[in-house]
Formats: C-alpha cells, sequence, structure tokens
C-alpha cells in the first residue's frame, strides 16, 4: 500500500514538472511571437517612411538637413539585428525623434498639411505607430509574465536546470517616445 502511495506521488510530481516546463516553453514561444509582432510594425514603419519624405522632399527642399537625419535613422533601425532588444529599441527612438521633426516640419508648409497624399501618409505612420505602442505592450506584458514564473519557487529550479533565461523588456530611455506620434493642423 506504501508503494503505491509513493508511486502515486512520483508520477503527480513528474505530471507537475512536465506541466510547468510546457509552461516555460508557452511562454518563451508567446515571448517570439509578440517580439515577431513588433518587428512586422517596425517594417511597415520602415516601409513608409521613405514616401513620406519624398512627398516632403517637394515642398520642403530646402529643409535637406531634417529629411536626411529622417532617412539615416530609418537606415540605422532598420539595421539592428531584429533579436538585440535594446539596440532596436534605441534605434527606434532615434528613429522617433527624427519623424517627429518631420512632422513638425510640416508645420511650416500650408500646402503640404492639404496635400491628401501626406494626410494618407500621415494617418498611416499615426496608426502604425499606436499599433507598434501596442505590440510593445503585449511584449513586455509576456516577458514580464515569463520572467515571473522562471524566477519564482519553483519554478526558478527547473528552469535553471532546464536552461531558461531572463529576457529584456523593450524600454525607451525617453518617455515621450512610448506615446504616439501627435498629428496637428
Amino acid at each position: 500500500m506504501a508503494l503505491w502511495i509513493i508511486i502515486g506521488i512520483l508520477v503527480l510530481l513528474v505530471l507537475w514538472i512536465i506541466a510547468m516546463y510546457n509552461g516555460f516553453v508557452k511562454a518563451r514561444i508567446k515571448i517570439d511571437n509578440s517580439w515577431s509582432d513588433i518587428n512586422v510594425f517596425l517594417k511597415k514603419r520602415f516601409d513608409l517612411i521613405p514616401n513620406l519624405v519624398n512627398t516632403v522632399k517637394g515642398y520642403a527642399a530646402h529643409e535637406s538637413q531634417t529629411l536626411e537625419k529622417v532617412v539615416q535613422a530609418r537606415n540605422a533601425a532598420a539595421s539592428v539585428p531584429p533579436g538585440d532588444v535594446e539596440k532596436v529599441a534605441q534605434a527606434n527612438q532615434v528613429l522617433g525623434g527624427a519623424v517627429r521633426g518631420l512632422l513638425a516640419l510640416a508645420e511650416s508648409y500650408p500646402d503640404l498639411k492639404a496635400n491628401q497624399n501626406f494626410m494618407q501618409l500621415q494617418q498611416a505612420l499615426q496608426d502604425i505607430e499606436g499599433d507598434l505602442g501596442n505590440s510593445r505592450r503585449y511584449y513586455n506584458a509576456t516577458v514580464r509574465d515569463y520572467n515571473t514564473s522562471i524566477q519564482q519557487f519553483p519554478g526558478v529550479i527547473l528552469a535553471n536546470m532546464s536552461g531558461f533565461t531572463k529576457r529584456e523588456f523593450f524600454e525607451l530611455e525617453n518617455a515621450t517616445e512610448a506615446q504616439n506620434v501627435e498629428v496637428k493642423f
């Protein structure tokens, strides 16, 4: 009888360990998926910016320094390896500042602000920025849940034995970067 109790306890322990391990794997996959979503929105942003710059160029040819900063920041952000959370965040912080400069430049050109193509591109950029902000929040939530589960007892024991390591949050140094691009006319 005691042998059956011990076997039952061992079976339950093994099932519990398997469930915990699978939970870690599921959480890690959610993080990878949410990071992929961020990369999709960053790609959309990178693809949209040259169109926006070209539209502005027609109206503000003498503002080439602002336009060059946007293009350089976009190219720098696009060249960062996608798995490096910290570098992606830093590069996109610079890009966000350059885009804000571009949108501020548009304030000086009433004809540009009335241009239908510019307005559509600006709205698309604003939409992408909103989607990107939502994706960042979801990514950070999945990282928070994963990091919590691998650092709490008894999960920390299994996580250390199985090679599950802490993940980085997508953090911006400048709090204004977390805000959506504001479009004012």
